[in-house]
C-alpha cells in the first residue's frame, strides 16, 4: 500500500508506484476528484496516487459560482449572497435568487481542506512532482516524470492542455481581469448583494463590466473584467477600477485602500478539448473542458463531473460511457456567444441585459448550468434579439467564425 500522506509530499524520492488510480495535478480539478474518492465507501479498497508540482501553500486564486443544493464544500465558504445585481444604461435590477445562493471560496481554503481530508486516509499518496508523459497501457496506465513511475488503473489528467490554435475554424477567447480587494473609510458596498455584472461603462467594442464580492460595507473585491481576444496593459484595468470606486461609488481617493490585489486570464473557446485520452485516461478541469465557454464558470462543472466519475467506478469499477454528461446543443449555445462576443463584442451587454429582463434568473442559472428543457431552452433563445444569433448561425454553418 503507498505511504500516508501524512508525509510532507516534498521529502519523497523519485521511485515507481502502482496505485489504483492516478490523478495528474491537484488544483480544483484535481482535489476535488480526490475528495469525492476518499467520501465513497464502496471505494474503501482502492488506493489513489495524486501528483502535483507546486505546494499549493498560497491563495492564488478565488472560485465563485451559484447553487442550490448543498455540496461538500459548505464548511469553507467564504462568502456568499442570496441577491445579485444585474446594470446597465437601459437596465437595473438587483435580483433575489430564490433557492439559489452566490458563494464564494478561497483556492487555500480548498487546497487546506482536502489536503487534510486526505492526510487522515492512508489509501491517498501525494507526491510532489511533474508528469512529463501519461500513457494508455493494454491494462492501465503508465506516467513518467521527475516524480518517477507511477501505474494505475485508470489516469486522470487535469494539466493545462495542449491546444494548438486553429482560428480559421475555433474561436480564441479570454476571460481577462484585475481585481483589487479594496477597504474604504465610509459605508461603499451592500453586503447583501453581489454585483454581478455592471456594464455602465464604455464597452469599447467589447464586453466590459465591473464585478463585486462585497465583504462588508467597508470591504469589497473589485473587478474590471473584459471578454475579448488580448489582454489590456494592467494599468487600463485600473483606471476603470479607479472611476468605479470614485465616480459610480462616490468615493474620494483619500477615502479607500488597496488591501490585496489578483488578475487572470480565462481561455473561452469551441477548440475541441476531449473529454478521453484514450481507454483509461480522463482529462479533467480546463483540459477537459470543464471552463464553460461562454462564461469561464468552472468550480461546480467540476464537481458535477467527480461526482460522475465517482458514482460509475464505485457501481460498475468502471469509467462511465460519457465521463461527462454534457448535451451537444450547450455547444453550439456556447460557439454562437463566443461568435458574436468575437465579433460585436458590444452587443453582449444588450445579449445579457435582456436576458435578465426577460427571464426569472432560476431559468438563466439553469441554462448556464446546462440543465434546462427544451422548452426552456426556446424561451431564452426567444427573450433576446435574434440578429445576432442568426448571423452566428451563419458562420457555424459555413465553418468558420465570422469577422466583425
Amino acid at each position: 500500500m503507498p505511504p500516508s500522506p501524512k508525509s510532507d509530499p516534498s521529502d519523497l524520492p523519485a521511485k515507481s508506484v502502482q496505485a489504483d488510480y492516478l490523478i495528474v495535478g491537484g488544483g480544483a480539478a484535481g482535489l476535488s476528484l480526490a475528495y469525492h474518492l476518499s467520501q465513497e465507501p464502496r471505494l474503501a479498497d482502492k488506493t489513489v496516487l495524486l501528483i502535483e508540482p507546486e505546494a499549493k501553500d498560497q491563495n492564488d486564486r478565488t472560485w465563485s459560482f451559484w447553487t442550490a443544493e448543498p455540496h461538500p464544500f459548505e464548511a469553507i465558504v467564504a462568502h456568499e449572497w442570496h441577491q445579485i445585481a444585474f446594470r446597465s444604461p437601459g437596465f437595473e435590477r438587483v435580483i433575489d435568487l430564490g433557492p439559489y445562493r452566490y458563494q464564494m471560496i478561497r483556492g487555500l481554503d480548498f487546497y487546506t481542506f482536502v489536503r487534510q481530508a486526505l492526510a487522515a486516509n492512508p489509501r491517498f499518496t501525494l507526491l510532489r512532482g511533474t508528469v512529463d508523459e501519461l500513457t494508455n497501457t493494454p491494462t492501465g496506465v503508465q506516467a513518467r516524470g521527475s516524480a518517477g513511475t507511477a501505474t494505475a488503473r485508470y489516469g486522470f489528467d487535469s494539466r493545462p492542455p495542449d491546444v494548438v490554435p486553429n482560428p480559421a475554424k475555433h474561436r480564441y477567447l479570454l476571460q481577462h481581469f484585475v481585481g483589487w480587494e479594496v477597504e474604504t473609510d465610509t459605508d461603499a458596498f451592500d453586503p447583501a448583494v453581489q454585483e454581478f455584472m455592471d456594464f455602465r461603462g464604455p464597452q469599447h467594442h467589447e464586453a466590459r463590466f465591473i464585478y463585486v464580492l462585497p465583504f462588508g460595507p467597508r470591504r469589497a473585491l473589485v473587478e474590471y473584467t473584459l471578454f475579448s481576444e488580448t489582454p489590456l496593459p494592467k494599468a487600463e484595468y485600473e483606471v476603470q477600477i479607479v472611476d468605479y470606486l470614485e465616480n459610480t461609488l462616490g468615493l474620494e481617493p483619500t477615502q479607500y485602500r488597496v488591501v490585496a490585489e489578483e488578475a487572470g486570464a480565462i481561455p473561452m473557446t469551441d477548440h475541441p478539448l476531449p473529454a478521453r485520452a484514450g481507454a483509461h485516461i480522463v482529462n479533467l478541469g480546463t483540459r477537459g473542458g470543464r471552463a464553460k465557454p461562454s462564461t469561464g464558470y468552472a468550480f461546480r462543472r467540476i464537481q458535477a463531473q467527480s461526482a460522475r466519475l465517482v458514482a460509475a467506478l464505485a457501481a460498475t469499477g468502471q469509467l462511465p460511457a460519457d465521463v461527462t454528461g454534457d448535451r451537444w446543443q450547450f455547444h453550439l449555445f456556447d460557439t454562437l456567444l463566443l461568435d458574436i462576443m468575437r465579433r460585436r463584442g458590444e452587443t453582449t451587454r444588450d445579449i445579457f441585459q435582456q436576458l435578465f429582463a426577460r427571464n426569472p434568473v432560476e431559468r438563466i442559472f439553469r441554462f448556464l448550468d446546462e440543465t434546462t428543457s427544451w422548452a426552456d431552452n426556446l424561451r431564452v433563445m426567444n427573450s433576446v434579439s435574434p440578429g445576432p444569433f442568426l448571423r452566428s448561425i451563419g458562420h457555424v454553418l459555413r465553418g468558420r467564425p465570422g469577422q466583425r
